[in-house]
């Protein structure tokens, strides 16, 4: 594998000699301080150009960058619609397993990208002195975790307990894909940020737990974590149901004591679905 620095100034070098590139930057966890430096990270780089139809036209300069296993062209596929407007990205997984996340941008957008980024952005080249004032200093600031609201704090509950429901039915029905897809892509994902926001209240709301929660279990108990990773069991119904009743367990633990340390109300719907819940298991279950 190709080492960090060999990657960067292949990539540097290329943009600095074609004309057609006239700002070069590297975006997400590579420059990301809070992020620890592994051989899985993603080069994330933009190139800012002047002619994207002479890019778009042939892949065979990017041959340049090395052999590839594989490449993806977001926006050139018709099962899932481009979300990028006028910019243009290559997914690419070298031989050698390096990833190449590699975005085209016109450069007249140059100044709306520093504006609406997510401030994750480093100039590597810069040809025309497009940053004038400097790029904005590197921070994870805007995926920090944030305090909710009381209006926030009532929906994710309203969320997940309404979404629960929707498990509950594919439960008991049988039809467990269903179930699991409501349990992993919505009700879960509603306990995470609800722990986010508890472990937020606690210890202020200055760092963030990382994209898809990846380091929660940094500031969970170990007890809650080891709950937690079980309720990602889908290996039949009874399990399901099981994964079901832990997350309300941890749901209301920590809803509960998000209201608590923010003055906010904690539903009272929790004790009706609950007993629908378990009314439904029984008549399954004996």
């Amino acid at each position: 594998m190709r080492s960090e620095q060999e990657m960067m100034y292949m990539l540097v070098d290329y943009a600095a000699n074609d004309n057609r590139i006239r700002l070069v930057t590297l975006e997400g966890s590579r420059t990301n301080k809070n992020i620890p430096s592994d051989t899985f990270q993603d080069y994330d780089i933009s190139y800012f150009v002047t002619d994207m139809d002479a890019f778009k036209e042939d892949d065979q300069w990017l041959n340049i960058f090395g052999n590839r296993a594989m490449m993806q062209k977001p926006e050139d596929m018709e099962l899932f619609p481009a979300e990028l407007g006028n910019w243009f990205s290559y997914i690419i997984l070298f031989e050698d397993g390096n990833k190449l996340d590699l975005t085209l941008i016109p450069i007249n957008e140059a100044e709306g990208y520093f504006t609406n980024g997510d401030g994750l952005a480093e100039v590597l080249l810069d040809k025309d002195g497009v940053v004038q004032m400097g790029a904005p200093p590197v921070s994870d600031r805007q995926y920090w975790i944030k305090k909710p609201t009381a209006r926030e704090f009532d929906d994710c509950c309203n969320e997940f307990w309404m979404v629960s429901t929707y498990v509950v039915k594919g439960l008991a029905r049988k039809e467990i894909l269903f179930a699991i897809d409501h349990l992993n892509g919505i009700a879960r994902p509603n306990l995470l940020r609800m722990m986010s926001w508890q472990i937020g209240s606690e210890q202020g709301y200055s760092f963030s737990v990382g994209k898809n929660y990846k380091f929660i279990d940094r500031y969970l108990p170990k007890e809650d974590w080891e709950a937690l990773l079980s309720t990602y069991s889908g290996n039949g119904c009874q399990n399901m149901w099981q994964s079901l009743f832990t997350c309300y367990g941890l749901f209301r633990k920590y809803s509960k004591a998000v209201g608590e340390s923010l003055g906010y109300k904690y539903p009272d719907y929790d004790e009706a679905i609950t007993r629908y819940t378990e009314h439904i298991y029984h008549s399954l279950n004996g």
